[in-house]
């Protein structure tokens, strides 16, 4: 039953802002979750949201940083569950990052839904990742026309 989440999102911003936006832990936590984010190999930190006993889940994912090429690519294990340190998910993000001739095109792969409980979970994320990643496009457009009240 193991399923994925695939998605490709184009941006007309050059592939360094894109960068920003999953890298630096104030941009991150603008358009994703609070975090203590660093972009270093080996680091362990977490996004934090509300819990949602629907999906037995505490409101924290427990993340480490699995690889990084510079302005390419972004991996981190995305793991969760009920609380007390239980895991009942253990997945990986896996971010891309395209130069085009307009600007950037981001890959997400989120692998890792092989349990029939998490099936919720992935149908939430499967919509909830559309939602973030049209929120960096509302995000960079407000920079880029100077509008603070997006």
């Amino acid at each position: 039953m193991t399923k994925l989440i695939k998605h490709q999102f184009s941006f007309p911003h050059p592939v360094e802002t894109v960068w920003e936006y999953l890298t630096d832990s104030d941009l991150l936590a603008a358009w994703l979750m609070k975090n203590d984010f660093k972009p270093v190999i080996g680091h362990e930190f977490r996004f934090r949201t509300g819990p949602i006993a629907s999906l037995n889940f505490d409101g924290i994912f427990y993340c480490k940083v699995l690889d990084i090429i510079p302005l390419k690519l972004l991996s981190y294990s995305w793991n969760c569950g009920p609380g007390n340190e239980e895991i009942n998910l253990e997945s990986v993000v896996n971010w891309h990052l395209e130069p085009t001739e307009n600007g950037t095109t981001l890959h997400l792969e989120h692998t890792g839904f092989a349990k029939k409980e998490n099936l919720d979970m992935y149908n939430g994320l499967l919509l909830g990742w559309v939602e973030k990643l049209q929120k960096i496009s509302d995000l960079l457009n407000a920079e880029k026309y100077g509008n603070t009240h997006s």
